[in-house]
């Protein structure tokens, strides 16, 4: 028997990898969910504070040093 551990290593070339990839990502794309709180990301992505899954406004960080 010959032993052929010299083909397994690696990733392989450039040109086979990409489309291995690509097929990966299409099937997993079928089972993608949406995440929870998905309304919020533009909030997130703009530095909205949010402790303890509550909007923080200035008016209520405010309020808290103050108190």
């Amino acid at each position: 028997m010959r032993l052929r551990t010299v083909r397994t290593k690696g990733c392989g070339s450039r040109s086979a990898t990409l489309p291995m990839v690509f097929k990966l990502a299409q099937h997993a794309q079928k089972h993608w969910r949406k995440l929870n709180g998905h309304v919020l990301l533009p909030k997130v992505l703009r530095a909205v504070r949010f402790e303890g899954g509550i909007e923080q406004t200035q008016s209520t960080t405010n309020q808290e040093t103050a108190a």
